[in-house]
């Protein structure tokens, strides 16, 4: 278990403190993979660096494992460190030196025999899909392939917690699923406790648990991912999930629901949420049967795969002669466990 106590980080600067991090408190399950999502100065960086005590909190505590981790130093700290892997976003690989030297680095460190350094590095590039690379140097490798390296040389040591900070930003799409993935089978493998940091709620979405939303140095929103991604709170969490579901919040379609308000005086415009099995129920065909008298005009939809389940949005206009008949409707969707949102009436 990690935990995070009423943790501030305040910097001095030449204008004044900084206050990076601000009344943190997390609590990050072991074997879980944990989001943390903000934006650039959010604090993110702060707050993985005090994770694995490359800074310390000017306030508050840092508990992994009932050890608070502000009061470690020298050997203690550095063994400490050996139990917590770290992905980077630009791979900080030694050019100089092959795939399996790369990985066998941290175990020099460690001064573990040469043999066992060669077995280790060798079982562990097979594991991160490297098998057949292991004399490539560096820069004979694709963005993909430098960061599995890195990922494995993050593994050498058997940490408990697998640190990524922003270990995707600097990859394509495609790749980015393939490294999400390879995270997602390590974790549950290895029974691997894994802290993500990004700015992207593809990340979130695809391999997290649970997530806490980062701004301006505070934790504005945590929870379950299927639970944030259905009811976002605050008006960034918003934003974070609208940029990865493509849900317009209304504002991009502002001219389609005009239109067709102006051209169906009596609709109504609604946003559908559906989730888990309900995702793959025919539950809006069944409401136009049970409701013969009601039209239906679809605006948009998307469907999505969170760890959770499935989460679906469906924006569409509902229209009658008989508003009894569009309020039957809702109430039908509402009664197959649908969250209805008018989001404006003609």
């Amino acid at each position: 278990m990690i935990e995070f106590k009423d943790v501030s980080k305040t910097f001095n600067a030449k204008e004044g403190q900084v206050h990076a991090v601000e009344d943190v408190n997390l609590n990050i399950p072991d074997g879980k993979i944990y989001g943390i999502v903000g934006y650039s100065g959010a604090g993110k960086s702060t707050l993985i660096r005090m994770l694995n005590g490359l800074e310390f909190p000017t306030t508050g505590s840092v508990t992994i494992n009932g050890t608070e981790i502000s009061g470690l130093s020298g050997k203690a700290l550095r063994n400490q460190r050996l139990k917590i892997g770290m992905i980077f976003q630009h791979f900080n690989l030694l050019w100089s030196r092959t795939v399996i030297e790369n990985i066998e680095f941290p175990l020099e460190i460690a001064k573990v025999p040469k043999k066992q350094r060669v077995e280790k590095a060798q079982h562990l590039a097979e594991l991160v899909g490297l098998a057949g690379r292991e004399n490539a140097y560096p820069s004979e490798l694709s963005g993909g392939q430098k960061q599995r390296v890195g990922i494995a040389r993050a593994l050498a040591n058997d940490p408990e917690i697998l640190l990524s900070d922003e270990a995707t930003s600097a990859l394509d799409p495609q790749t980015t699923d393939e490294v999400l993935d390879l995270l997602l089978s390590i974790n549950k493998q290895l029974n691997l406790t894994v802290v993500v940091i990004t700015h992207e709620m593809h990340v979130i979405r695809k391999i997290c648990d649970q997530v806490a939303v980062l701004d301006a140095g505070k934790i504005v929103e945590q929870g379950p991912v299927l639970d944030v991604f259905k009811r976002p709170q605050q008006t960034i969490t918003k934003r974070f999930v609208n940029q990865e579901t493509g849900s317009s919040n209304l504002d991009d379609t502002t001219v389609v629901v005009s239109e067709l308000l102006t051209k169906y005086s009596n609709g109504v415009i609604v946003k559908l949420t559906f989730h888990g099995d309900q995702a793959k129920l025919p539950i809006v065909s069944e409401m136009l049967r049970q409701f013969p008298d009601v039209d239906l005009s679809i605006i948009e939809g998307s469907i999505h795969q969170t760890q959770e389940g499935a989460l679906g949005s469906l924006y569409i206009q509902l229209i009658a002669e008989q508003q009894d008949n569009i309020n039957g409707a809702l109430e039908y969707l509402k009664t197959m466990r649908v969250e209805v949102e008018v989001i404006k009436r003609g």
